[in-house]
């Protein structure tokens, strides 16, 4: 027979555990509460960017904006010489930036994942990634434009593809270290090389996270004005020789909004939403292709 005595739950110790029960209940209410505030908080400011760039960005949509260079003060125009230099220099820095960026990723998950080069890799790529983009724009500017003594588009490319560098490096080692090593071991095991395993197994993994990290550089220099304003600078008129100062759509922005004119502010507000919507437009598509069969 089982003599140990049952250990029986006093008044007291029920009015206890009920107000650990009621102080937890609160602080709950009170995390939960704060959270809300907070998330509310930064959906207003959200919705409230969006509306206004929607409200005055779809006033200044007409065929103009897309076929005409940019006006005089006063005058009618469009931004179109703007668009096709931010078409142009963007594309470029992404196809410059972003096979550097997706090698070096591949390099620090796959090969070298704590020796010297990949400890100063990172470390140079964390600081690449907490710099303002004004002082990639002057590194260029003492580096590229000093040096040739003219801004040019191929200086604006070199600066926006140092932007998207760090963002691709860092976001394909953190997709490729997620794969699991598994997958690794059960290609080796029925003799597949290495490079084969990488291209076939472990990027296709995670390709999605890949995609996603270039769109974010895409999307991050697509409003880059400062390093443009030291390196491309602008152009008032139509220009596709990248040997020569390019028009873009972020300097037209700063420059018209700072304006005085009704009509430039008409564009730049038109400028902004044609960015907002080319962001949007690639994050999506991003989704669609990367979903999952």
């Amino acid at each position: 027979m089982n003599t140990a005595s049952q250990y029986v739950a006093t008044p007291v110790d029920a009015v206890a555990r009920q107000s650990r029960y009621n102080s937890r209940k609160r602080v709950n209410q009170i995390a939960l509460t704060l959270s809300l505030s907070a998330m509310a908080f930064g959906l207003f400011w959200l919705i409230w960017i969006l509306w206004e760039t929607i409200y005055l960005g779809l006033g200044g949509l007409n065929l103009a904006l897309f076929t005409e260079m940019t006006p005089p003060p006063n005058e009618a125009g469009g931004i179109s010489n703007a668009i096709f230099g931010s078409f142009i220099m963007v594309l470029l820095s992404t196809f410059v930036g972003t096979p550097i960026g997706i090698m070096a990723g591949i390099y620090l998950a796959e090969y070298d994942t704590s020796g010297w080069l990949a400890s100063t890799t990172r470390f140079v790529n964390d600081i690449l990634l907490s710099a303002p983009s004004i002082v990639i724009g002057l590194f260029v500017y003492a580096v590229v434009v000093a040096r040739f003594k003219s801004f040019s588009g191929y200086a604006g490319v070199i600066a926006l593809a140092l932007i998207v560098i760090p963002v691709v490096i860092r976001t394909t080692e953190n997709m490729l270290l997620l794969v699991p090593a598994g997958l690794r071991e059960a290609a080796y095991a029925l003799g597949t090389p290495k490079w084969k395993v990488i291209i076939s197994i472990t990027l296709r993994a995670a390709r999605s996270g890949v995609i996603t990290g270039v769109l974010l550089a895409v999307a991050r220099i697509a409003g880059e004005t400062a390093p443009l304003l030291f390196t491309s600078l602008n152009n008032q008129f139509w220009n596709s020789d990248l040997s020569k100062p390019m028009a873009s759509l972020p300097v037209t922005i700063f420059k018209f909004a700072m304006s005085p004119y009704e009509n430039w502010q008409q564009l730049a507000w038109a400028g902004v939403f044609l960015i907002t919507v080319a962001v949007l437009g690639l994050n999506i598509l991003a989704r669609v292709l990367t979903r999952q069969k």
